[in-house]
């Protein structure tokens, strides 16, 4: 400072430095008490004060007694399945010890919930809404049911018999053509939900991220072995291929004598019948005037295609009730792999406990050219990542290889050509 009070250049600077330093100090601290304020505003009203997100006067425990004790129609369409068949899983379930009651949630209500999301595909958000629970609530009784499920589905997707139902034996279409036919394989597109880097090789014909899913059915539409684990973009020759060489897949062959039914994109070997190529197949191509057939291959073709057309409805069924299957959620590939599961195996109780079931009524009903058109159109909307369903053990051996041999394939060609030329001479002289 000079002589007459006036600071220098020096002290003017370092006057000014501490002013401003003072001035950012200040609002450092009213930040941070602003911050700590906030802090102390949200643990209030989130632990001191809550306020209650789920304030429905019905709870979940509520829901599922008044679908219990209402309409039957209200619990199947939003379970899907009949009152009776539901108190049966539930009673199942608890029986073999796969499931039990948990503190706040009783047995029925997590099978409700269960049943809610892959019956209408819905969010988990929206079910906590529903049965006043958490999402967190929600998501572990989800996926303790669904291991529940699968552990039952052991004992359900499995061949009981491989004697023909009644319907098969007593119709002069089949029999005594298909005497020696245990059941039907055919693969579907399941949709998937995969990683983007994975998306390429999954995506079927009209771009939509599937997964190829090989199953066997009986006929009475009961699926006996459900294998997965290819990519939408997979052919269906090749997972049966899989299957079958595979030892891990367990794959359960038909008895000596005895095949299955697969379409024309199959080999004819040993074990499996497919139709003539290059002859009219499906159903649609002999609708009409005139268009019966006209020769012991496409009469052949035709009888075929409407005995494995079983499988169709089951796929048709199987779809119509869990539409997760047609738009999976983001669910990791070992939660797809067993939502697939568990749709197959409740499939196969309701198919078991309720003969009289709506959906599965409405399939069988169904004449073959419906069925094509409604299952090839939901096929090419819909095309993975899953893993073996099937739990039962078979007779995987070399021997059962051995049924692939050139020898073989060429034994089950000419097994063919004997049915269609009998069946043929049959039905000329029924004609005459």
């Amino acid at each position: 400072m000079d002589i007459d009070g006036n600071l220098s250049n020096n002290e003017m600077h370092n006057f000014e430095g501490s002013t401003s330093s003072s001035e950012s100090s200040e609002e450092d601290f009213e930040l941070s008490k602003f911050m700590i304020i906030n802090m102390i505003c949200e643990y209030e009203s989130k632990f001191l004060n809550k306020i209650p997100v789920r304030t429905s006067a019905l709870t979940g425990r509520e829901f599922v007694n008044e679908l219990m004790q209402g309409s039957g129609t209200t619990c199947y369409e939003l379970l899907r399945m009949e009152r009776a068949c539901f108190i049966s899983l539930c009673n199942e379930l608890r029986t073999k010890g796969y499931l039990e009651d948990s503190r706040g949630v009783m047995l029925e209500e997590k099978v409700a919930m269960f049943l809610y999301i892959i019956g209408h595909n819905l969010r988990q958000r929206v079910v906590s809404d529903r049965f006043q629970h958490s999402t967190e609530t929600i998501s572990r009784h989800f996926k303790e049911v669904l291991r529940s499920v699968c552990q039952l589905g052991k004992e359900l997707i499995k061949q009981e018999t491989t004697e023909l139902p009644a319907h098969v034996r007593n119709n002069p279409m089949y029999y005594p053509w298909f005497k020696n036919c245990v059941g039907a394989i055919d693969g579907t597109h399941i949709s998937a939900w995969v990683s983007s880097e994975k998306q390429a090789s999954c995506r079927g014909r009209k771009t939509v991220v599937t997964q190829n899913v090989m199953c066997i059915c009986d006929f009475n539409m009961m699926f006996t072995y459900v294998y997965s684990g290819w990519e939408g973009s997979a052919h269906d020759a090749k997972v049966l291929l899989d299957a079958i060489t595979n030892p891990e897949a367990n794959f359960p062959w038909p008895p000596r004598g005895s095949f299955y039914l697969v379409d024309s994109g199959y080999s004819c070997t040993g074990g499996f019948l497919p139709p003539y190529r290059g002859e009219r197949y499906h159903a649609q191509e002999y609708q009409g005037r005139g268009r019966q057939a006209r020769n012991a291959k496409e009469l052949f073709n035709y009888r075929h295609s409407s005995l494995r057309m079983t499988i169709e409805r089951c796929f048709g069924v199987l779809k119509a009730r869990f539409p997760i299957l047609k738009l999976m959620p983001s669910y990791k590939p070992s939660r797809q792999r067993l939502i697939v599961v568990a749709c197959c195996a409740i499939h196969n109780y309701i198919r078991k406990w309720s003969r009289r079931d709506l959906l599965f009524t409405e399939w069988e009903n169904m004449n073959p050219a419906q069925v094509e058109e409604l299952t090839v159109n939901t096929n090419l909307e819909i095309q993975s990542l899953l893993g073996n369903a099937n739990v039962e053990s078979t007779n995987y051996n070399l021997d059962n290889l051995s049924r692939l041999s050139d020898q073989s394939a060429a034994e089950m060609s000419s097994y063919r050509d004997q049915i269609s030329t009998r069946m043929w001479l049959t039905h000329h002289n029924s004609m005459n």
